[in-house]
């Protein structure tokens, strides 16, 4: 069984949709939780939009819950510990959505493999912009949640990820966002039982980077 690392956007939705492509049992989604906010680490979406997310998928949610700010050392000990919760339900497998970081893949494989588990990266290697159009391509369906001001304007936040949105990116962003750039929240798609309801509410301007908050919607 396998645990996803989840922070519902388009590249945790796709290292889902690969590892159920190739038959792999996906057990929940690991999700990091800012303990101020009450939201997802970095992405900054509601932790209840979340938990919608993942029952769209059929899937549980463990949580990891993180202070702010969050020190290295303090990321590494709850991670471990949440490894370890995992390891006693026999879970021992450990996946992730990254592409082609390889500082960041260094880092997750020098402080998981001593814990003695198997870490995965299903879309390691595939070009960003393939991926991107492969994900429109199945019909998935996100919406930018977050962008980094010192990349792009807020003109990119909020605004649905299709092929227009590609074509407005600057030439030195990344097609996928993978350094940062922005950051997404997927609400339908392959695997979902249904759509995830919200509505957007206030834009905020935090720390260098700008915020789309979206309200859960009751159907």
């Amino acid at each position: 069984m396998i645990a996803l690392a989840w922070s519902g956007g388009k590249d945790s939705v796709m290292a889902l949709h690969a590892l159920r492509q190739r038959g792999e049992k996906v057990a929940g989604l690991l999700v990091t939780l800012n303990e101020a906010f009450d939201r997802v680490s970095m992405h900054g979406v509601r932790r209840s939009l979340i938990h919608a997310q993942a029952a769209a998928l059929g899937l549980p949610v463990y949580e990891v819950w993180l202070p702010n700010p969050c020190p290295n050392e303090v990321y590494e000990q709850r991670m471990a510990e949440a490894v370890r919760r995992l390891m006693q339900r026999g879970i021992r497998r450990f996946a992730f959505g990254d592409l082609f970081l390889e500082e960041i893949r260094a880092y997750r494989l020098r402080h998981l493999l001593p814990l003695g588990v198997e870490v995965l990266f299903p879309l390691w290697g595939e070009p960003t912009r393939d991926l991107v159009q492969r994900f429109l391509f199945l019909g998935f369906q996100a919406i930018t949640v977050c962008v980094d001001g010192r990349r792009l304007g807020p003109s990119f936040l909020g605004r649905v990820l299709d092929l227009a949105f590609l074509a407005d990116l600057p030439a030195d962003v990344d097609p996928a966002g993978e350094n940062g750039e922005f950051h997404t929240f997927v609400f339908n798609g392959p695997g979902f039982h249904q759509p995830v309801a919200f509505a957007p509410g206030e834009v905020v301007f935090r720390d260098g980077f700008w915020f789309q908050d979206l309200i859960p919607l009751r159907r």
